[in-house]
């Protein structure tokens, strides 16, 4: 009874309140995911206009509670953890135990693009929204999974049940092994790429499928494994196992067959310097004002340079630490691959990142907004950007399922019943 007055008018009702932008904006996506990892991919979507509606169940993505929160908000409402990933989102929020939940879920999934999902294998099948429930509605529709070790629909794992998270998708993914500060210390990335790059797969195994499925007709199962993703970043790993009988292990700060080519310490911190090439390093060490070192046999181009890496590195290191990285950055800047290793407080007043929109407000209820990083991919016709903060618990709830053709007192039913969460709930 609560179904039966949908309106078939409902495509609409997923259209953003504010004007449409982006590339993207003619695409709407169910976003099931939570975390860090599947956020992360429909974020991208978001970014660039894509009308992503954040489909949570009574309790809200744990992210929500999670925090850290800002010194005087007394709200809490949006910790920085869910403001930074779920910006330019919408909130439904549904208990998918219930089969109202259910009915409304089935009935939103025909008037979309495709639903994302990052729960554990089997979650989605045991409650009967499984893909192939789901395409039985929406021939069209494009399914995207992302799980620790993918989904038995396109390659049976037998760590498939296993739980992971970006620290398990590091290790396993091979990235550990080859990162640290000498050969037997591996060391975990400090960005979650175990869970980002996952999720950048993610958004662009769905925009493909959606591409495929406008031309065809068809939609598909689009599944991301998050080991399977960070393996795919170590590519070099597997080539030099496969060609050179190699099993690489952590290169420390330094590149293992170019030279120089990685960090050095400056007199206040460290600079980053890529001058393997001859041209480059000539005008390497005349900055450096070392002229000795391009005199050096061992040092006479780039063959001999790799061979003698470390006396190279030793030679270098206690050159460029007689200089401040503004200094250094004088000295080279501009003139070879350089750049001075920088943190956020740096980055935060730096004109480069400023210039490119990269550090961005965003509204903070019941605080001063709070700041973000800001869109990477920019485009002249079609610019993406943080256009909307995270939103609250159930924000969109009322007013998407009046347009998908519910009255005010069937909500407040569902809502009275806790199938639903509102606004005025929370």
């Amino acid at each position: 009874q609560l179904m039966s007055t949908m309106s078939p008018a409902f495509p609409d009702c997923l259209s953003a309140p504010s004007a449409a932008f982006g590339a993207l904006s003619d695409i709407k996506i169910l976003d099931l995911t939570q975390m860090l990892a599947g956020p992360y991919g429909t974020m991208i979507l978001a970014d660039h206009g894509a009308q992503v509606i954040k489909v949570e169940g009574p309790d809200g993505d744990i992210t929500r509670s999670a925090g850290p929160y800002k010194d005087g908000d007394n709200v809490q409402a949006l910790g920085g953890y869910f403001q930074s990933v779920d910006r330019n989102k919408r909130s439904i929020c549904l208990d998918l135990k219930t089969e109202d939940g259910k009915r409304i879920f089935k009935e939103l999934v025909k008037h979309v693009d495709a639903v994302t999902e990052n729960f554990r294998a089997g979650v989605m099948d045991r409650l009967g929204l499984s893909y192939e429930v789901l395409r039985e509605i929406n021939p069209r529709l494009v399914y995207g999974a992302l799980r620790g070790f993918g989904d038995r629909r396109t390659g049976h794992s037998p760590y498939q049940d296993w739980p992971a998270f970006d620290v398990v998708a590091q290790a396993m993914g091979g990235v550990m092994a080859i990162t640290g500060p000498d050969a037997t210390t591996p060391t975990k990335v400090g960005p979650g790429i175990g869970d980002i790059v996952p999720g950048i797969m993610l958004g662009f195994g769905v925009l493909a499928a959606i591409h495929h499925a406008r031309r065809t007709g068809v939609g598909q199962f689009v599944d991301v494994s998050m080991v399977d993703a960070v393996l795919a970043v170590c590519e070099r790993m597997v080539w030099q196992h496969s060609v050179q009988g190699l099993r690489p292990g952590p290169e420390g700060n330094h590149h293992p067959f170019l030279c120089p080519f990685g960090m050095f310490p400056a007199a206040d911190g460290f600079v980053t310097i890529a001058a393997q090439q001859d041209p480059f390093f000539a005008i390497l060490v005349t900055g450096l004002e070392a002229p000795e070192l391009l005199a050096d046999p061992d040092f006479k181009d780039r063959i001999v340079r790799t061979r003698n890496r470390q006396r190279l590195i030793d030679e270098l290191n206690r050159r460029t630490s007689r200089f401040t990285k503004a200094q250094l950055i004088e000295r080279l800047a501009g003139k070879i691959p350089f750049g001075p290793v920088m943190d956020i407080a740096e980055i935060m007043v730096d004109p480069h990142f400023a210039a490119r929109e990269m550090i961005v407000d965003v509204e903070q209820p019941g605080a001063a907004p709070i700041q973000i990083a800001g869109v990477p991919v920019k485009m002249t016709e079609t610019p993406g950007g943080v256009m909307r903060r995270s939103p609250l618990l159930g924000e969109d709830t009322a007013a998407s399922l009046a347009a998908l053709g519910m009255s005010q007192e069937q909500i407040r039913l569902l809502a009275e019943q806790r199938v639903i969460i509102t606004a005025n709930q929370r």
